[in-house]
């Protein structure tokens, strides 16, 4: 069994211990692990890592990946996309539906998933499309793809909104039998027709089509109410407008069992940027304005916010070079989200280490189901963990993943991951993403006990 002392490191930001993991799982922490490692036929055979300076997190959890396999291998691949989300400290990402075809089958979801298994590079929990081909018209195959061994427990037509309320209503009562959740790309159609970016002052001056924060707000405001009266979980994607913000704070207050999502870039960048006519700045929802950012982040620090996901949405160089119009909906996330975070929680003093474990790791295990994933850091606990350097400021560029729509470049971020820990095995190292994952599908039998244990 393969050993990994993690010396000297800090839990959460508290005083440096030294943790020991023994295959999978953490198997001491602090004077325990000191114990364990002592001796030199111990020291010949335990791999050790000097984390001095580091902070160690549990493994981050992304609950909005576009991976785009099958079908759009130009953009990302399974292999790709998670070897991106090993270098931003990610041990697990949920793989949205909208592919070709479309994950909205048993078949397709438990594709993605067996690819996951063979890269190796973090758990993939591929997401069910609510509707039969993103479509909008007849509710997919929800029940056979949470049988499935992918046991899929997250559901959404993320790109497209379930914009029937009728077949939403049946969305979320369907859900319950299998403790499932909806989540939902809240934009009226009607209302964003040929929309390019955030209605406001700067789409005015520069003469694009509008798209009016109430886009948003309408289909959360309803979709509460649906989730209130049917007694189900919904899940909001990507939080864009401040009134978007007090929507949710409104029904969590009332009781409804609503969660909801920030992405890094409306935590950080706004509509101001588009006067670049630079379309790695298009993406949907739009950028909005200084206002909303600001709420946005008081939102995460208090709670109503629950967690960061990425969104990450890469696309081929041809997508985006090109005429504003043209181009693709979409940006890279997965390498710049824990430098985001930290920035906005740590850095700026606003909050702690263990808030940002909560919206990077806790928080989105927990909605997305993911029981060996989000772990508290103690004995016992499978080791998916994140090193990172607090006191380090770099570049925000992705290196990792098959695209290159980033529109981070040119700015400089902090909390730099130095090391992910995947079921014990490092994926990044020093700031080096494995050649080769850790290749969990060894066998039919090993296929089977990780399907039985949660993905």
């Amino acid at each position: 069994m393969s050993k990994l002392l993690l010396k000297n490191v800090s839990l959460l930001g508290e005083a440096a211990t030294d943790v020991l993991i023994e295959g999978q799982h953490i198997t001491s922490i602090g004077a325990a692990a000191a114990e364990a490692t002592s001796g030199a036929q111990s020291a010949e055979t335990i791999d050790v890592i000097d984390c001095t300076g580091l902070v160690v997190v549990p493994g981050l959890v992304d609950l909005h990946t576009h991976l785009r396999e099958p079908g759009a291998e130009a953009s990302e691949t399974v292999l790709t996309g998670t070897r991106s989300a090993a270098a931003g400290g990610f041990t697990a990402v949920h793989a949205m539906a909208n592919t070709s075809p479309v994950a909205d089958t048993a078949g397709v979801v438990e594709q993605v998933w067996s690819l996951g298994l063979a890269a190796g590079f973090a758990d993939v929990a591929p997401v069910g499309a609510v509707t039969v081909g993103l479509e909008g018209k007849q509710l997919a195959e929800l029940g056979a793809m949470a049988s499935s061994r992918a046991q899929v427990r997250v559901f959404s037509d993320d790109g497209k909104c379930v914009s029937d309320p009728l077949l939403m209503r049946r969305a979320l009562e369907y859900v319950k039998a299998f403790d499932g959740v909806v989540a939902q790309h809240s934009q009226e159609p009607r209302l964003t027709e040929g929309a390019q970016m955030n209605e406001g002052i700067v789409s005015a001056e520069l003469g694009l089509a509008g798209w009016p924060a109430v886009a948003e707000e309408s289909i959360i405001a309803r979709d509460v109410l649906l989730t209130e009266h049917v007694g189900s979980r919904l899940h909001v994607c990507h939080l864009s407008t401040a009134g978007s913000v007090a929507i949710i704070r409104w029904a969590k207050a009332r009781g409804i069992n609503v969660t909801a999502e920030v992405t890094p870039h409306h935590l950080l960048l706004t509509d101001d940027l588009a006067r670049s006519y630079d379309a790695v700045y298009k993406v949907n929802p739009p950028l909005r304005t200084q206002a909303d950012v600001l709420a946005l982040r008081e939102a995460l620090i208090d709670g109503t916010i629950d967690i960061i996901a990425t969104d990450h949405a890469p696309h081929p160089d041809e997508s985006k070079d090109c005429e504003w119009a043209a181009a693709a909906f979409g940006m890279l996330g997965l390498e710049i989200a824990a430098s985001v975070a930290h920035d906005v929680l740590i850095a700026s003093g606003a909050s702690n280490w263990n808030r940002f474990a909560e919206v990077l790791s806790y928080n989105p295990a927990k909605i997305g189901r993911l029981t060996q994933q989000g772990q508290p850091i103690e004995v016992g606990s499978v080791a998916n963990l994140t090193l990172i350097d607090p006191t380090k400021r770099r570049d925000a560029i992705s290196v990792e993943s098959k695209s290159s729509n980033n529109p981070y470049l040119g700015l400089t971020v902090g909390g730099e991951v130095v090391h992910t820990i995947y079921r014990g095995y490092p994926t990044k190292r020093d700031g080096q993403v494995a050649v080769q994952g850790r290749n969990l599908e060894v066998s039919n039998s090993a296929v089977q006990t990780a399907a039985k244990a949660g993905k």
